[in-house]
This record gives structure tokens, sequence and C-alpha cells, in this order.
């Protein structure tokens, strides 16, 4: 399953019944594990919720709290009410008028998007004290968590439709394991183009969906970044992210944190 706005009916969790009641609703997000984002209501006076099930040992407590910490640096959601049951666990929160950069809108204009993209994420670093962020998304942290997945041999029961560089599984572990220094800042964790919040004018104005936010090397967030302006815009687009940014493409660290990405 590939992560989206549902193409498909939405079966719905008998946890946010209670949240729709009679009034509109429309599932805006589908990830790859089955985790919904449901919008309520329309216009300015919107509300969110962000349900996801209990597969893999998935848990939205620690997004709650880095939300709850970033909203002291940047604009993010203010979550409303916080639950969880033996199906999943979710949070309701407020909406930001803005679009994601992804939306049809945006799609149509790529150069004011990936500028967004590149912009809205070098503000986003230089809010942060980094020495005040309570959270890790260090590489030694990743990794611990690659290998855990590599001695469980999670990486032969599921099907790997990543890019590895050409690279098998133990192969890129063994790249992976030497580190280059890192830069570090408050990373957002999942800085891609649907996760960047743009207002009518094209320019950034926040970023949802904190799960990973912590400390780490600003090319673990930037190389993502521009990877999802590929993934999104074209590959002719990668380039004016870096520029927005302020950054020249460090190739190594591009490379390196692709990976990680893609195994973690």
């Amino acid at each position: 399953m590939l992560a989206g706005p549902p193409k498909d009916p939405v079966e719905i969790p008998d946890a946010l019944m209670r949240y729709i009641d009679v009034q509109p609703y429309e599932f805006v997000w589908r990830n790859e594990i089955g985790g919904l984002t449901l919008r309520i209501g329309e216009g300015a006076s919107s509300v969110y919720v962000k349900w996801m099930p209990r597969t893999l040992g998935a848990d939205l407590s620690g997004e709650v709290a880095r939300l709850r910490w970033a909203g002291a640096y940047v604009q993010v959601p203010t979550v409303l009410e916080v639950g969880l049951d033996e199906h999943g666990s979710w949070f309701l929160c407020t909406g930001i008028d803005a679009e994601n950069a992804v939306s049809p809108r945006w799609l149509q204009h790529p150069k004011t998007a990936t500028t967004a993209v590149g912009r809205g994420l070098r503000e986003f670093h230089d809010a942060f004290d980094v020495a005040g962020c309570p959270f890790e998304w260090s590489i030694e942290s990743r990794l611990r968590d690659i290998e855990r997945r590599l001695n469980s041999g999670f990486y032969r029961r599921h099907e790997l439709g990543w890019d590895l560089s050409g690279l098998g599984v133990e192969e890129a572990i063994d790249e992976l394991r030497r580190r280059p220094e890192e830069d570090l800042v408050v990373c957002h964790g999942d800085a891609c183009a649907p996760n960047t919040l743009l207002d009518e004018s094209g320019n950034c104005v926040a970023h949802v969906d904190f799960g990973r936010l912590g400390v780490g090397d600003r090319w673990a967030d930037l190389a993502v970044a521009a990877w999802s302006a590929v993934w999104n815009y074209g590959p002719e687009w990668e380039m004016n992210v870096y520029d927005a940014y302020g950054l020249e493409p460090d190739e190594a660290k591009i490379r390196y944190y692709r990976l990680l990405w893609e195994l973690g």
C-alpha cells in the first residue's frame, strides 16, 4: 500500500465513529501500514483525527509529545484529545488554513512548491534550540532499529520494493555502518512535500506529521525532502529544493541518508 489519499472505500475504526456523528467528513490520507487521517467539518472550523492501528507496535503518543514540544517554536496543529484502545491510537487536533504542497493546485506550480519545501525546511531547522530538544533521530538510534529488524528476519519476511542503489540489504547495512559526521539540527523526520503546508501565496507556513521529530543531521531531512520533489514533481526539480534551502548538494550524505531512509 502506498501512502496517499484513499482511492477505495475506507473501513471506519469504531473509535472514530463518535467524532463523525452527523458532521461532514473526508478521509484525506492513508499510510503504508493503514494509518488514517480524517478531516471533520468544513472550512476554517475543520478539525482532524489521526488514527494508527496497533501494527508493528505503532502508537501515536510519541507524536503527541513531539507536537506539544514543537509548538513552542513553530506552528503546529493543536492537540485537543487523545485516545487508545486495543485496535489503535488516535488524536484529535485543530487544522491549519493551508494546502499541502502536493495538492492539485501546487502540482501545477512545481517551482513554487519545491521552493517552499526547501525554504520551509531551512526555516524549520533554524527555529529550534537543538540543546533543548528531548527527542532523538540520530544515525545511532536509527541503525539500532535497522539492526533489530535484520536480526528478527524482518527483511526476509517483507518484500522490499525500494531503491537500495543496487545493493542487497546486508550490503546496504554495511555501508550505513560507516557513519558520516552529523551536522545536528532538530529534524522533522519526514520532511516530504505532502507534509509541507503552503499558504495562498505559495509560502511554507507549517509542517504536519511529527512522529519522528528529533535531533539528527540536517541532511537526514534534506536528502528525503529533495527526493520527494523527484517523486512528486519530476527529477528536474530536485536541485530547486537545495537552492531554496541554501546548500549545495552533498552527494555522499544524500546517498547515505536515502539508504538509511529506505531501510528504516
